[in-house]
């Protein structure tokens, strides 16, 4: 590309970021044009060249075995005309060349899939009741024909074979015209030489017939559905827009039938009470396969599960009207794609893996075949009234549309609220253009009668920005006419916009109603145009290959970008797929090699990885900018986790170019990592063009087919578990080694600080990140650190909020990781600083200005939603990412939602017991502390039964507010132990109790021990209706803890929990106490006042909101840590009404609250007359509050109409 043309500045290159964002050295080239690579454009040649679609169709790898070709279809119809001839040729031996023709048309039939047809088994009836051979599975057909042929007539088995090989050649057209594409090199015709010329057509709009066809049968079925089930019947679906056009219709429940081969046959007419004049362009046929398992069948597939219900074996769906408009007729052969259960039935005698490449199986549906085709024509245009006649909208009205408009996306939306869109669709068109989608899923109806005002309304709609556009490509939008226009908004992107969403426009072809669309034709487009886009592209789509469903259209398309790529690209793509198989090979032996074994494996599998590179360099999949030229093997390794993933360096073809490091894993689907770390980059790239850079790591990752990929390795990082170790199996559990170990890393002062710095903007940007995307089995081992001090994550099998399970309770209970060693880098130290309030507002600000892009999340997620992800495969996973990113709230209300969030993340003891027993899995340890180490924090020994007695009853007795050394709950458990007749009593937290249930976690298995409550509580945690609450919970626990079993009840560490320690030996507890009231705070002394407090303030809808920020710099008046908490009052106030207060914050100089007051019901003339009266003091439990700082507001000097965020100078103001 000239530089003329170029659109992007230098420090807009990706190579350029990164040395920005490690603070290494940036190394430029200056290339004159002609030095300038270009053997991967487009030649001449190129140009000149045929295109051999064909050719590059024979070399996808498709997950359905093919078991015969055009030419080898060929070789069996010969070898079927040489039995025919001798047959005919000899009479005598008819009885014995007939069964010959009869083995012959069944090897034909099974090399196309075990289709057969009822013209073939008629045929083949006829055909053996006229040379008088014995028949049997079917009353005899009786003949029509005299026999003899002196009359000069043909005999009736000529006859009869003339049928037959009518109906052989019919199959092969009809199997052909399936699954093989037509070629101009090989045609069939009729006997009579004729071939099939243009036929008249009818429009469907004026075709009153109900639509109807045949379900003949399901051929190929698997031989372990023929054990397994009794009956099957299938459910027939009229779908456009992802909705049913009418009640689905059941077929009738039959068992298998035996020809040629064990087949499912229905041969029943379905008949839709609808006319073919009111059937979208779009409408599709849905067909779901079901069986009724069989109860006497010990080989059942899951009987041990007695399952009796209908299971669905798989599905199939197919376009009413090709691509020609034409409406279906005559036979069609559907490829029926197994579901999940019809998967594990076939993998139930294949030793629990499915035959790869697999059978097909046929589904035969038969159309009636009029005279004329039915053609669809799309109705004339409508005109569309001009926005300037429109009437004025009623405030309420306008105000409802508002809020409906500026929602994130069309979820969640009801049926009202749509019909309410469409009803104002022209005042959306003025007044909301982004709405576009939302008043288009509104639409009442898609017939013929409604296309041309709907049409027309999208015609003259403003153009939508590419983002916004993508919406229109889902499921949910079928109609061609939409789409195309969809596409042609979304081609204003630029080419690094559209490689952004390749993986969703890749899915989307899914939802377009045949292979000619404007999508596949933009996206080819843009391949030509574009080598980055066109190897993405490549790879995206050898993944989608894949897909059983839709891997047919997913190779033509492949095949037509081969076509596009020229020679050179062409080599290279193959030369990447070559690497890639050698390296899945070498990957594969090492998983499978044990011990010493794998390190062999390794050496010999990487020299003949060697051997290629000894040939030729090769661009690698991660991306075609980075160019191999050989391994250095000494530097390979593998990794000791479950996958054994590879471990590779290569050496950079570019002499300037750093050394190449890459993880290579076979066994796991890389796909949701591709798409977390998608997710992941657009989010920093919003967060860049709004000015913020949270220094996120990026890391590249491709998955290369099924189960396989690689991903690129961030240099100089290392894991958090590698870290702590360093500090013992326990440093998870301590404040310093992340602190430690960056400034190993970083020995000078301002290098450090650096480091940290880049720590707390990283650390917040992954708290955003995953929260958002609900990335779950976060453990020490897929959270890494760089030595720059960047922090990011690895891994991302868990998403969407799909915890990892531990018995019936989530392993990950935290909203995202934030331990208190993360909390010492971010703090610069034990005590909390202003440094935390920076994090708290980098999070803050980050995850507004995500939500503030909701509805883009939301729809790239959708758009995966059919990709086959676990993880994300409907409605209920978007959910989560709808209600995490809190579309409904205001920036404030979402700044205190996170905040809290920050304050459950930072106390969950539940992460770092985490983090321990993954260090315990990790180093092959087991079982608690050695013997020289208490047993539970709080208990200095370890006690048994035989020491204590045995506990015959415990429950939660109740609960009491304690203020040393913070305010808490305690619970009291009363205990009654064998030989005693007094019960006993002891104290114990909510913390305390969360550690004896995560400590027996490590002894014994989940199912064995009760589930614990969820210590997650937004708002504040120690008060009176949590302690309550809690109080219920764990009395349910500790009863059924005594119940479970006895090596469970009588361990040692139920014991020492229970055994008495010195604070039990008070007795007041147990008695209620009677609520002292709160003192009032001293005045303010002479005292120094010093400090800011940070505040928000917004008026609306008739309330003032106030929002508590930070504070920062305090000083108390005996130079220890404050507890704070600020009050406010509306002035004046003679009764004291408008108290408001926060909580209370524990020995922090520098708190951080983000709570928000609110005053409602004033309006803002009142508000102009009143002052906001605001002080800060410091909470005490064994004497007076005592008073750190106040400020008086007037607030007439405030703009109401909009919000004023800003740092308020502390004074000695007098108290109210």
């Amino acid at each position: 590309m000239a530089m003329a043309t170029c659109k992007h500045s230098l420090g807009s290159h990706e190579y350029v970021q990164n040395c920005r964002k490690w603070e290494s050295e940036i190394r430029l080239q200056l290339l004159s044009q002609s030095t300038m690579r270009r053997d991967l454009a487009r030649t001449g040649e190129d140009e000149r060249s045929p295109i051999d679609l064909e050719k590059h169709l024979a070399l996808v790898e498709r997950p359905f075995k093919e078991n015969v070709t055009r030419q080898g279809l060929a070789d069996y119809l010969e070898g079927y005309h040489k039995q025919v001839n001798m047959c005919l040729q000899n009479e005598s031996t008819q009885y014995k060349t007939v069964e010959r023709v009869v083995q012959t048309v069944k090897n034909l039939c099974s090399a196309l899939d075990a289709v057969e047809t009822k013209p073939i088994t008629e045929a083949v009836k006829r055909l053996r009741h006229q040379a008088n051979l014995p028949y049997t599975h079917s009353p005899e057909v009786g003949s029509k024909s005299s026999g003899g042929s002196s009359n000069g007539h043909a005999s009736p088995v000529e006859e009869s074979m003339a049928q037959l090989t009518e109906a052989v050649y019919d199959l092969a057209r009809l199997y052909l015209r399936s699954f093989c594409p037509a070629a101009s090199s090989f045609r069939f015709t009729h006997a009579d030489g004729q071939t099939a010329g243009g036929r008249c057509t009818r429009e469907a709009s004026g075709t009153t017939d109900h639509l109807q066809f045949t379900l003949f049968a399901l051929h190929g079925i698997p031989a372990p559905w023929i054990s397994s089930y009794e009956k099957y019947y299938l459910t027939c679906a009229l779908t456009h827009n992802g909705r049913n056009l009418f009640k689905p219709i059941q077929s009738k429940k039959v068992g298998t039938y035996k020809s040629f081969f064990y087949h499912i046959k229905w041969d029943e007419l379905i008949n839709f009470p609808i006319a073919v004049a009111v059937l979208p362009l779009e409408s599709v046929l849905s067909l779901s396969l079901f069986g009724l398992l069989n109860q006497n069948a010990s080989g059942s597939p899951d009987s041990n599960k007695q399952r009796k219900g209908p299971e669905l074996l798989g599905k199939v769906s197919m376009a009413l009207f090709d691509f020609r408009r034409v409406l279906a007729q005559g036979s069609n052969l559907l490829c029926l794609w197994s579901s999940t259960q019809g998967a594990a039935a076939l993998a139930g005698s294949a030793g629990g893996r499915r035959r790869a490449p697999a059978e097909r199986i046929i589904l035969q549906v038969d159309f009636p075949s009029p005279p004329l085709d039915v053609l669809y024509v799309g109705p004339p245009g409508a005109p569309s009234p001009e926005p300037d006649v429109l009437e004025g909208l009623d405030p309420d009205l306008r105000r409802k549309l508002e809020k409906i408009c500026s929602r994130a996306s069309t979820f969640g939306l009801k049926r009202a609220e749509y019909q309410l869109l469409w009803e104002q669709r022209l005042y959306c068109r003025r007044d909301h253009p982004s709405s576009l989608p939302k008043v288009l899923a509104g639409a009442p109806s898609w017939d013929w009668a409604s296309l041309a005002h709907i049409h027309s309304l999208l015609h003259h709609w403003a153009p939508l920005a590419p983002v916004t556009a993508l919406e229109l490509l889902d499921a949910k939008f079928a109609d061609t006419e939409v789409r195309s226009v969809a596409v042609r908004w979304i081609e204003a992107s630029t080419d690094d916009e559209l490689a952004d969403y390749l993986p969703q426009l890749v899915q989307a072809l899914k939802f377009e109603c045949h292979l000619k669309n404007a999508l596949v034709m933009a996206l080819l487009s843009r391949a030509q145009g574009n080598i980055n886009i066109a190897h993405y592209l490549y790879w995206l789509l050898r993944d989608a290959v894949e897909d059983q469903a839709w891997c047919r259209r997913y190779e033509q398309v492949l095949g037509a970008l081969m076509c596009l790529c020229g020679a050179g690209l062409r080599a290279e793509l193959h030369k990447q797929t070559h690497l890639v198989t050698l390296l899945a090979g070498v990957a594969e032996r090492v998983r499978q090699a044990g011990g010493s074994a794998r390190q062999v494996a390794l050496q010999e599998g990487l020299e003949n990885v060697q051997n290629f590179f000894q040939r030729n360099s090769c661009h690698l999949p991660l991306s075609p900018s980075l160019v191999a030229k050989e391994l250095n093997i000494k530097a390979c390794s593998f990794f000791n986790s479950n996958a054994v993933p590879l471990k590779l360096a290569l050496v950079n073809a570019d002499p300037l170019g750093e050394e190449i490091n890459v993880m290579f894993k076979v066994g796991e689907d890389l796909r949701q990592d591709m798409l977390a770390l998608q997710m992941i980059r657009i989010m920093d790239r919003i967060w860049l063009q709004e000015g913020l850079d949270l220094r996120m790591v990026n890391f590249k990752c491709i998955s290369t087919g099924k189960d396989k990929g690689m991903v690129e390795l961030v240099p100089s990082s290392d894991t958090l578990r590698k870290i702590q170790v360093e500090y013992g199996v326990t440093g998870s559990f301590k404040d310093k080694p992340l602190a430690e170990w960056l400034r190993k890393y970083n020995p000078a002062e301002d290098e450090y600080d650096k480091a940290s710095e880049n720590f707390i903007y990283s650390c917040a940007g992954c708290c955003v990140a995953t929260y958002v995307l609900g990335i779950c089995d976060r453990h020490n081992d897929n959270i890494m650190l760089r030595s720059t001090g960047h922090m990011f994550h690895i891994d991302f099998g868990k998403f969407l909020g799909h915890a990892q399970m531990f018995g019936s309770f989530k392993r990950d209970r935290a909203p995202f990781v934030l331990t208190s060693d993360m909390a010492y880098v971010i703090n610069g130290g034990e005590r909390p600083t202003s440094r935390f309030q920076l994090f708290v507002d980098l999070c803050s600000q980050a995850y507004n200005l995500i939500r503030k892009h909701s509805g883009l999340f939301l729809n790239l997620l959708s758009l995966m939603t059919s990709s086959g992800l676990p993880e994300l495969s409907g409605s209920q996973d978007l959910k989560y990412v709808f209600d995490a990113l809190q579309p409904h709230n205001t920036d404030a209300e979402a700044t205190i939602f996170f905040t809290r969030l920050i304050e459950s993340s930072l106390g969950s003891i539940a992460t770092k017991f985490n983090f321990f027993i993954h260090n315990l899995a990790q180093l092959r340890f087991s079982g608690l502390p050695a013997n020289d180490e208490p047993i539970l924090s709080f208990s200095p020994r370890t006690y048994s039964l035989k020491q204590d007695g045995r506990i015959l009853q415990a429950s939660i007795f109740s609960f009491q507010k304690r203020y040393s050394p913070d305010k808490h709950y305690t619970y009291v458990v009363r205990l009654l132990r064998e030989g005693q007749s007094e019960p006993q009593f002891v104290f114990r937290t909510f913390d305390e109790f969360q550690e004896l249930h995560s400590k027996l976690t490590i002894l014994f298995p989940l199912w064995k021990l009760p589930s614990f409550p969820n210590k997650m509580v937004l708002g504040r945690t120690h008060i009176k209706e949590v302690a309550s609450k809690r109080k219920l919970e764990l009395n349910n626990y500790v009863h059924n803890l005594l119940r479970s079993s006895t090596e469970v009840t009588q361990c040692d560490l139920i014991y020492t929990f229970y055994h008495p320690v010195a604070r039990d030996d008070k007795t007041e507890g147990v008695e209620a106490t009677v609520k002292v009231p709160e003192p009032p705070p001293l005045s303010p002394t002479s005292g120094r006042v010093e400090g800011e407090v940070k505040l928000s303030v917004s008026y609306r809808n008739s309330t003032l909101f106030i929002m508590v920020m930070h504070i920062r710099d305090l000083v108390s008046e005996d130079g220890t840590d404050p507890n704070p908490y600020v009050k406010t009052y509306l002035l004046p106030d003679p009764h004291k009404t408008s108290k408001r207060k926060t909580k209370i914050t524990r020995k922090t100089r520098n708190p951080t609250f983000n709570e928000m007051l609110v005053y409602s019901g004033y309006s803002k003339e009142t508000l102009s007359l009143r002052e906001l009266q605001l002080s800060v003091l410091s909470a005490e439990s064994l004497r007076e509050n005592y008073f750190l700082g106040g400020i008086t507001l007037r607030l007439k000097d405030f703009d109401l109409g909009k919000e004023t965020v800003k740092w308020h100078k502390l004074i000695a103001v007098p108290y109210f």
